[in-house]
């Protein structure tokens, strides 16, 4: 396979992964309601999101305890990153990192749909936590902002701050 048939493969397996992980919490959600479904979803993505970033570090060889800059080069090899637009910005003081996901899939599509942003903030707050305690345990995340938050521009955003 050549390398454009490479990246396309990427692609097109990164939102096979999603649409599996949207058809899994549609099931969960018809099965026992909403708030079960994040619930479980939840469950799912801590798990997912330490798999990953192990995975990712071990096959990038990301040194654990690497802090910020671990966390910036490990963000950029997640599968949204394939899919999604997203974006790092650092503080003056190189403190704290923050991450911008100016385009998420999952969102556009419902909005393409006509259906309301799905209300993520309490699900994205247990994977990022995860995933950056998984990289470097000293790394504390805040939300900036995620649905149901109103819209600034970006779909979400999180800062990290090593303590």
């Amino acid at each position: 396979m050549g390398h454009e048939d490479l990246l396309r493969a990427l692609e097109m397996f990164a939102k096979n992964w999603l649409a599996h992980d949207g058809c899994w919490f549609l099931a969960a959600e018809e099965r026992f309601g909403i708030e079960t479904a994040i619930e479980l979803d939840a469950g799912s993505w801590k798990r997912f999101a330490a798999t990953e970033a192990r995975r990712i570090m071990t096959t990038f060889h990301i040194e654990p305890g690497g802090g910020l800059p671990a966390l910036e080069k490990a963000l950029r090899l997640r599968l949204y990153a394939v899919i999604n637009s997203q974006r790092t910005e650092w503080s003056e003081d190189r403190r704290h990192l923050r991450f911008f996901m100016d385009v998420c899939r999952v969102q556009e599509v419902r909005r393409r749909k006509g259906l309301a942003d799905f209300p993520c903030k309490s699900v994205g707050t247990v994977e990022f936590e995860t995933f950056a305690k998984t990289i470097d345990p000293r790394i504390h995340t805040a939300c900036l902002h995620c649905p149901p938050d109103a819209d600034p521009g970006q779909y979400c955003g999180w800062e990290f701050t090593v303590v």
